[in-house]
């Protein structure tokens, strides 16, 4: 089958290297990628993987098993990966740090917070906001309803961070469904009160969105914002 190849003119420095590493690292995980069949600054090349059924049950499994795989700190790169981080085409922080209320507010929402004012009054109550204290859930960092291709996984922004991350995106491009869910928590049980942080952990993929798009996205954060302060 022929390769899929992904390639941009002008590329963007380290983007394809570290999406490789990210894909590399969710393998690791043991969970369902396109192979890496080359990187490079110019291009990406990858195994095709063909659309098909994916039961939403099994769907949870494997997103649990990834986020229980762990990362060595949030905002932490998977091995490799040289950098920066990016959602998409924004660019964030690259850094990590061992406490996830901080690393959040800091370097993920307040770059972003000129798209949505309540969002600065958000991060002054992070620490009480941010739910129970959890380790570094290994995350695929862009996971929508697009980068889900039957079992497999793809375009990941890999890192370390707050698992709720990954499950708010899916949530917001797409629905997962009870069977989702029921299927995650057979690997790993939800927090208390993660239902009541959905909207929190939007507001990230939503400003990303602010920044690339604009629109409706800044007004959309602004409503989710609002809701904790």
């Amino acid at each position: 089958m022929t390769p899929f190849v992904k390639t941009r003119t002008p590329p963007l420095p380290g983007e394809w290297e570290t999406e490789a590493a990210g894909l590399r690292w969710l393998a690791d995980a043991g969970v369902p990628v396109p192979e890496v069949l080359e990187a490079t600054e110019d291009r990406l090349v990858l195994e095709r993987i063909e659309p098909g059924p994916c039961d939403a049950a099994e769907l949870g499994r494997i997103v649990a098993t990834l986020h229980r795989a762990g990362a060595p700190a949030f905002g932490g790169l998977p091995p490799g990966a040289p950098g920066p981080y990016r959602i998409a085409l924004v660019e964030l922080p690259t850094g990590a740090s061992d406490d996830w209320p901080s690393f959040y507010a800091e370097q993920r929402l307040l770059p972003l917070a000129h798209h949505a004012p309540s969002v600065e009054r958000v991060c002054e109550r992070i620490a009480e906001l941010a739910g129970p204290e959890e380790p570094p859930a290994r995350l695929h960092g862009d996971l929508w309803s697009g980068n889900v291709m039957g079992r497999h996984l793809i375009d990941p922004a890999a890192c370390g961070g707050h698992r709720e991350i990954d499950l708010a995106m899916l949530e917001l491009f797409g629905n997962p469904g009870s069977r989702f869910y029921a299927g995650y928590e057979e690997v790993w049980p939800l927090a208390d009160g993660h239902a009541e942080r959905v909207d929190l952990y939007q507001l990230l993929p939503l400003l990303v969105h602010a920044e690339m798009f604009g629109g409706g996205y800044a007004a959309q954060a602004e409503r989710a914002a609002r809701r904790y302060v």
